[in-house]
């Protein structure tokens, strides 16, 4: 029965039984076969059968496969312009990004060299105010440069720049506790870690996501001398890692607004940082085609969780293919 039809019960005249289209009589031990001698009408019902298409049906399902391979098609060239768009207006977005930090700098590091000049040529004519006044400005232009090279590092974290490659995620642990060496001696910071596995992934990246989240669990501790675990768990199609300390906690109502950029729990005064670190995790996670989330209480320190898909960007590359074959009947 046709998919497309329901059953349709209909009742169909025999000029007989076509079960017992002949009888067999034995006689004297002789077998014979004999045609049936009853020709009274037989009915059947006829089950889990459909009624033939007509030919208008079959124009009309063809038609309706037409139209819905139009619009498939149309969408598809629509998504594809989209896509186009959208990577010209980010590459345009990365070279203002580029070009204003390089701008910016420059002015910056002027008011920096001028009012440190200031300081240093009538040092002794300021008053303590006067010098406080400096101090500050000094530090805003500090804190304004810390910025803008943090925006260029965010804008520097795209898909298509990310060079994909078997990465050995020990190698990219070992070169960010390397780069943190001196924060992790002048804290006490004990950091330990799971066997961890090979992945395709963008090395630099990998190593910077987990310098960020290493970073801030020193950062935000607790009493106590950080302690720090990586951990790894192979999962059906992706390898999940995750970073735990028992810093002071997140609350969970703030779980989201960490990954914001520019977003911060803290003020300066009590945590210095400009409050980008999380958001280029999030961003290299993204990138990756994985997530980044926290889990943690107040009081309680925090576990930040991402994911690494097997295969990296190509098994998702691949996947799209398979999709894209098996709407158009291809493959």
């Amino acid at each position: 029965m046709s998919d497309n039809c329901p059953e349709v019960i209909q009742t169909v005249n025999w000029g007989g039984d076509p079960n017992k289209a002949f009888e067999v009589n034995q006689t004297d031990g002789d077998v014979r076969l004999c045609p049936r001698k009853s020709f009274e009408l037989w009915k059947e019902t006829v089950r889990l059968t459909s009624l033939p298409w007509q030919h208008v049906e079959i124009k009309a399902a063809l038609e309706l496969r037409k139209a819905i391979v139009n619009i498939v098609l149309r969408q598809a060239d629509e998504l594809a312009q989209l896509a186009q768009d959208l990577e010209r207006s980010n590459a345009e977005l990365k070279k203002f990004a580029y070009v204003a930090s390089h701008d910016l700098q420059e002015p910056l590091n002027q008011v920096a060299n001028y009012v440190q000049l200031l300081e240093m040529r009538y040092n002794e004519e300021l008053d303590e105010d006067a010098k406080e006044f400096i101090s500050y400005a000094v530090q805003g232009v500090s804190l304004m440069q810390t910025l803008i090279d943090d925006v260029l590092a965010y804008s520097k974290v795209d898909t298509q720049a990310i060079a994909f490659q078997l990465t050995e995620v020990e190698t990219a642990l070992e070169r960010a506790l390397g780069n943190l060496r001196q924060r992790i001696a002048e804290t006490g910071t004990i950091i330990t870690h799971d066997p961890l596995p090979t992945v395709m992934a963008g090395s630099t990246q990998l190593m910077q996501l987990f310098q960020n989240l290493i970073a801030n669990a020193i950062k935000f501790r607790s009493e106590q001398p950080p302690q720090i675990h990586v951990g790894a768990e192979r999962l059906e199609d992706e390898w999940l890692f995750w970073v735990r300390d028992n810093g002071i906690g997140i609350d969970p109502k703030f779980s989201d607004r960490i990954f914001v950029i520019f977003q911060r729990l803290h003020t300066r005064d009590e945590y210095a940082g400009t409050g980008m670190g999380l958001a280029i995790c999030k961003k290299i996670a993204e990138c990756h085609r994985g997530r980044i989330w926290v889990e943690s209480q107040l009081g309680e320190g925090a576990t930040f969780y991402f994911t690494i898909p097997v295969g990296g960007r190509e098994r998702e590359r691949r996947n799209g293919r398979k999709a894209q074959n098996h709407l158009f009947g291809r493959g």
